[in-house]
């Protein structure tokens, strides 16, 4: 049996820029605001990961610094 060849993965952020260079003129301003609000609960659980990133990085720091 032959197996297909997976598709190809888009790359990290793809979606983000074509986000950015959507045409806002097409929307109308409760679109606008929609929009506003989905990007700021996007950001809201961007920075959330980030958090964890660094309270992750924070933590094996202090386990593994050998400083004294």
């Amino acid at each position: 049996m032959i197996e297909e060849p997976a598709p190809p993965r888009s790359q990290r952020g793809a979606t983000l820029n074509e986000l950015v260079r959507e045409d806002l003129e097409l929307y109308s301003a409760v679109d606008l605001e929609e929009r506003i609000e989905r990007m700021e609960g996007e950001i809201a659980r961007t920075r959330k990961a980030l958090e964890r990133k660094r309270a992750g990085r924070d933590a094996a720091d202090a386990i593994f610094s050998f400083r004294a």
